[in-house]
């Protein structure tokens, strides 16, 4: 096994702003979690709010993104209000431009592209909007489609930055998730591997890529999980009939560990020694709470054995992802 490149902060749950820079998102009843008037004043409070309460609680990793609406512009306003030895670890992600206007209900929330102009534009509105250079920058939802692994100006900037001591990473969504860590693993630049971290997509309702980021963890990469309760499927505001036997089960765990769904969820992928960073999507400090439960919970290998049967097949489970509204 290699030596991690990027060493993460204890604990390993950190904060992600996905559902907290924008007044819309795709997690189930994200709207009730909001403030009651989602301006941009209201939800730059909220989001506050959110990053207090995740240091008090201890957590020490925040994740960002330019297309997470002001998610950026929110944070370094918080972090400015901090001294150096009191803020966290922030990673941060491009390739995605925010192009809501800040409605819940636009036609297009963010637009993909994975060009040099874009990487360049937004690594300098990154460091403006934070106030400084984040520890990790990734490329957001890295594809084989997109070329973006196989774009030598852009992998050669990402040197640059790597030579200056940023972390470079990548993201992974989609079915074909799997194959692109795959090839994102032979990366070299000047002899070296360029990616140091990669977060992805995983829960137990598709777990498909685990095996893949195990090989990722033992060639030295940080293991970052994104979506680990699938957008609220894995949690109790799910009451999709299609889903009922699955939670019944999750429920069964989760009553033994005097826990919630959403817990048992992220214990099951800490469970995995080789998982660095489980983020909590949380919308309020209530769940927050629940999720960090997940720090206490050890499973049993015979549930282990138990929720790793919950998974479904990946397209479907994309299918069903891509079919969920924004609110």
């Amino acid at each position: 096994m290699s030596e991690k490149r990027l060493t993460l902060p204890q604990p390993r749950i950190g904060l992600g702003l996905a559902a907290l820079g924008r007044p819309g998102y795709i997690n189930l009843g994200h709207g009730a979690d909001m403030p009651g008037e989602r301006d941009v004043d209201s939800m730059r409070a909220h989001c506050h709010v959110m990053l207090d309460a995740a240091w008090q609680r201890g957590l020490r990793y925040v994740d960002a993104a330019r297309s997470y609406g002001r998610a950026e512009a929110f944070l370094g306003d918080w972090l400015a209000a901090r001294p150096a030895d009191r803020r966290p670890t922030v990673g941060s992600k491009w390739g995605y431009t925010y192009t809501a206007g800040w409605k819940v209900d636009a036609e297009v929330h963010e637009i993909k592209s994975h060009t040099l102009e874009v990487l360049d534009r937004q690594w300098q509105e990154t460091r403006e909007a934070l106030g400084m250079s984040p520890a990790l920058y990734q490329i957001h939802s890295a594809t084989l489609d997109s070329g973006v692994l196989d774009n030598t100006e852009v992998l050669g900037r990402l040197a640059q930055l790597r030579d200056q001591g940023v972390a470079i990473g990548l993201t992974t969504s989609g079915p074909a998730q799997a194959r692109t860590l795959e090839r994102a693993l032979a990366v070299e630049i000047d002899g070296r591997p360029l990616f140091d971290a990669v977060q992805t997509t995983c829960n137990l309702l598709e777990p498909s890529i685990l095996s893949m980021l195990h090989v990722a963890s033992e060639s030295g990469m940080a293991v970052i999980i994104k979506e680990a309760v699938a957008n609220g499927r894995l949690t109790a505001r799910n009451q999709r009939p299609e889903d009922t036997a699955r939670l019944e089960l999750v429920d069964r765990v989760a009553e033994r560990h005097g826990a919630t769904r959403d817990a048992v969820a992220m214990a099951a992928l800490l469970a995995r020694p080789w998982v660095d960073m489980v983020l909590s999507g949380a919308g309020t400090v209530e769940q927050l709470d629940a999720n960090c439960r997940a720090l206490d919970i050890r499973l049993s290998a015979a549930e282990i054995e138990q929720l790793d049967g919950l998974a479904e097949p990946s397209e479907v489970y994309w299918q069903t992802r891509g079919n969920l509204d924004w609110n």
